[in-house]
């Protein structure tokens, strides 16, 4: 079994699908492994590295591509017109892709059209057995903790109290918006770095994680909030009603900031807008807000996706796209592991293929076509009664 790694040409994306750790074991599962060159350099890991894990690296996507039973992507494949390569119509049929796939039902209906079998890591199911699969998780994890990073690098004082002789530097004053994964990582980061941090979320469970990391809780809270979070713990869309008490509650809160790191993801919607233009208004000069959710059109009102901007009212807003992919060795990695894990659970030894069972609840959950069929329940055509 052939298995592919593809360089990624999708603007601002840096992680690769691959490392050399997880080659050495896709090695050792039978497979031989083809790694496009230049593929991990933007993560900071050299051609050499992959040949010496047992790779063979070679020249372009073709010769990648050639012959692969398995191709392994960070970002869907471009298509005609998207990029200088043609990436899709490269994929053998067939072939089982596996990655952040794009999962609308064009795509899907690409996909299908080309005979690829094609497994949307993004809708992996969030069970117990599926953790160390998820990628989202894994991504989110990384993309909180530089969050912080990036806010430290623009604030222009500390985040610790500091004590010197000539004075005090009170400890910065950091506000997280949605404890998620993401979240929570950005609140145990900001006070690694000793910030005086308090966080909010919508969901009633997340109140006493928040607490349990030395944080202050700010919300509002009510029947229906009790009755946000879905069974695999995502949020729900909340009625208007609630964000407009909600804003009351944070709009007091963020005029006292000196950082606001915005996390709030609703699964697939535009991210809800937490941060309006007034309250960015009622923040001091020199203030810094970091928005996580950029690439789902950002939490924030003012927030321009890739940018870092500066307010009117000096206050700092940084947008970047692809926050996993500013992290992107640390990034990279669990987003290899998590690949494997999932192929080595599904693995027929005998075989020296993945054997990828249709009941399986994980399987369901992220395969999005089959047999030249799309068949994820949330995107295979009706059938006629």
């Amino acid at each position: 079994m052939r298995l592919a790694v593809l360089k990624e040409r999708r603007p601002a994306e840096t992680r690769v699908a691959a490392t050399p750790e997880t080659v050495k074991k896709f090695i050792a599962l039978g497979c031989t492994v083809a790694i496009e060159s230049g593929a991990g350099l933007p993560s900071g890991i050299p051609d050499a590295e992959y040949a010496a894990a047992g790779a063979e690296v070679t020249p372009d996507v073709a010769a990648t591509l050639n012959g692969a039973g398995i191709v392994l992507k960070i970002r869907a494949p471009l298509g005609t017109g998207e990029g200088a390569v043609d990436e899709l119509s490269l994929i053998p049929r067939g072939a089982l892709m596996l990655g952040q796939l794009q999962a609308t039902p064009e795509m899907a209906a690409t996909y299908a059209q080309l005979g690829i079998e094609a497994g949307a890591m993004e809708l992996l199911p969030r069970i117990t057995r599926a953790q160390s699969m998820d990628i989202l998780s894994s991504q989110a994890n990384l993309s909180g903790y530089r969050a912080v990073i990036e806010a430290a690098g623009a604030f222009d004082r500390g985040f610790p109290m500091l004590m010197t002789a000539a004075g005090t530097i009170s400890a910065a004053n950091v506000f997280v918006m949605g404890a998620g994964v993401a979240g929570l990582q950005a609140i145990a980061t900001a006070r690694r770095l000793g910030g005086r941090v308090s966080a909010t979320d919508v969901r009633p469970a997340a109140k006493e994680e928040i607490k349990s990391l030395g944080a202050a809780y700010v919300g509002y809270e009510s029947e229906e909030s009790k009755q946000v979070q879905t069974a695999g713990g995502y949020a729900k869309q909340l009625s208007a009603e609630f964000y407009a008490e909600q804003a009351k509650v944070v709009a007091a809160h963020i005029a006292k900031q000196d950082i606001v790191i915005t996390t709030a993801l609703v699964q697939g919607r535009k991210a809800p807008i937490l941060v309006t233009a007034e309250m960015v208004a009622s923040m001091k000069p020199g203030s810094v807000i970091v928005d996580i959710a950029s690439d789902a059109g950002g939490n924030v009102a003012l927030t321009q996706p890739g940018q870092f901007i500066t307010t009117d009212n000096g206050v700092k807003i940084i947008g970047f796209n692809n926050w996993p992919g500013r992290i992107a060795g640390a990034s990279s990695a669990l987003f290899a592991r998590n690949l494997l894990t999932f192929l080595t659970t599904f693995w027929d030894k005998e075989a020296k293929a993945p054997k990828l069972p249709p009941e399986d609840e994980i399987v369901k959950g992220v395969m999005l076509t089959t047999g030249g069929a799309v068949v994820h329940p949330s995107l295979a055509p009706a059938k006629a009664a």
